[in-house]
């Protein structure tokens, strides 16, 4: 099976039964931190870095009120350690105890989160993480089949070992990353570096808000020097079975992905979660935008008339499978954010993908989205991103 096999509606109903058939409860984490909304930043990060969650539930007298995030908390520079937690609360979604884990899934991708609350009335009952998912995922004989170069994202994102910490951490938190390999001069993987390393380095009793986390004497350390130089890769061509059993077995949430001794892509559990998500039972195409912000979502119709124009003309050409589209936003110094946005469309069971920056939104979209018109376009004539030349 190959990801374009999604398309096969007696397929897709066969593994969304099989995946559905799983209870949210045989996934459910039940030991797990809270917060309470009138803890301080700095006890919040604590708690993160002692538990290893990114994402914890705000609890105040047993009654759930949402989640406080660490890259949320990581973009809000000026906010003082000393602030509440209340002030930093996201609304994520929750799920409720029989919720399909196609569906969790789902809500998993569009949020961008690593944990995800199941609540009862106002009761956390427990947590389903990321990595709950992907031990499901090893279990379908037909993800197995699946090939590396179908679902990695590529170009991947690097850096070099004598890059300064602090540069690193404004990379991560411009392009919502988690995890950036690290090359040498001849684009070979030396090493890895993640969100948990800049927890566990970053960090400074006596800072006062969040940008000096940033400017503190650790944030001048190079990446070599906390980055992990043991890092497990794996070969393009390879069947997506090893890259599960690879996570599930060492709890990678991120695989570089090399050709020879070169790095030519990455693989996470957040393209595993797309898979699953994509075998939810849908009348139309898949199309899923995540990482708005809630003053952000009267942009939506917006954009979605933008998709949907691009859809209308490359459904003449081929058939479009699935789109995502994911924006951060960084700089908030002076009320004026710029945006990143990344995309990512399966048409003709080949993956395009594409990227753009800018200071409004909906142009900034409106030009992605153009941008992946334009390579659909041309897609016969040229080779159009590394799955296609391999395929």
């Amino acid at each position: 099976m190959g990801v374009k096999d999604l398309e096969d509606l007696k397929k897709l109903s066969m593994l969304r039964s099989q995946i559905d058939g799983i209870s949210v409860e045989s996934v459910t984490s039940k030991d797990f931190p809270t917060v309470s909304p009138e803890d301080r930043i700095a006890d919040a990060l604590a708690v993160m870095k002692e538990s290893n969650y990114q994402d914890v539930p705000v609890v105040d007298g047993g009654e759930y009120v949402g989640m406080i995030s660490y890259v949320s908390i990581l973009r809000k520079k000026s906010v003082t350690l000393d602030a509440k937690v209340k002030n930093l609360v996201r609304n994520l979604p929750t799920i409720a105890p029989d919720t399909e884990i196609t569906k969790v899934a789902e809500m998993m991708v569009s949020s961008n989160c690593r944990q995800l609350p199941i609540v009862s009335g106002k009761k956390v009952l427990g947590i389903v993480k990321r990595n709950n998912l992907i031990e499901v995922a090893r279990d379908i004989k037909a993800f197995k089949e699946i090939k590396v170069w179908e679902i990695m994202s590529n170009p991947a994102e690097s850096v070099k070992s004598t890059d300064l910490m602090d540069e690193v951490l404004a990379l991560m938190i411009r392009e919502d990353y988690r995890t950036i390999p690290v090359v040498n001069n001849e684009n070979s993987v030396v090493g890895i570096v993640g969100m948990r390393e800049i927890i566990d380095n970053n960090w400074k009793k006596d800072a006062k808000t969040i940008g000096d986390l940033e400017k503190s004497s650790k944030a001048q350390i190079t990446v070599e020097s906390i980055a992990k130089t043991s890092v497990s890769t794996i070969e393009w061509d390879s069947d997506l079975g090893e890259v599960i059993d690879l996570m599930v077995e060492n709890k990678f949430s991120t695989l570089p992905v090399i050709e020879g001794k070169s790095l030519v892509g990455i693989i996470t559990e957040y393209d595993v979660l797309e898979l699953i998500s994509a075998c939810r039972e849908r009348d139309m195409l898949f199309v899923q935008i995540s990482g708005l912000e809630d003053d952000e979502k009267d942009y939506v119709d917006a954009i979605y008339k933008d998709i949907e124009s691009m859809v209308q003309k490359v459904s003449k050409i081929y058939k479009p499978e699935s789109f995502t589209m994911h924006v951060t936003r960084y700089n908030d110094t002076g009320g004026n954010y710029k945006y990143s946005i990344s995309a990512r469309l399966f048409i003709n069971g080949t993956a395009i993908m594409a990227k753009e920056v800018g200071w409004d939104l909906i142009k900034t979209a409106g030009d992605l989205i153009a941008n992946m018109e334009d390579q659909v376009i041309n897609m016969k004539d040229s080779k159009v991103t590394f799955r296609k030349r391999k395929k």
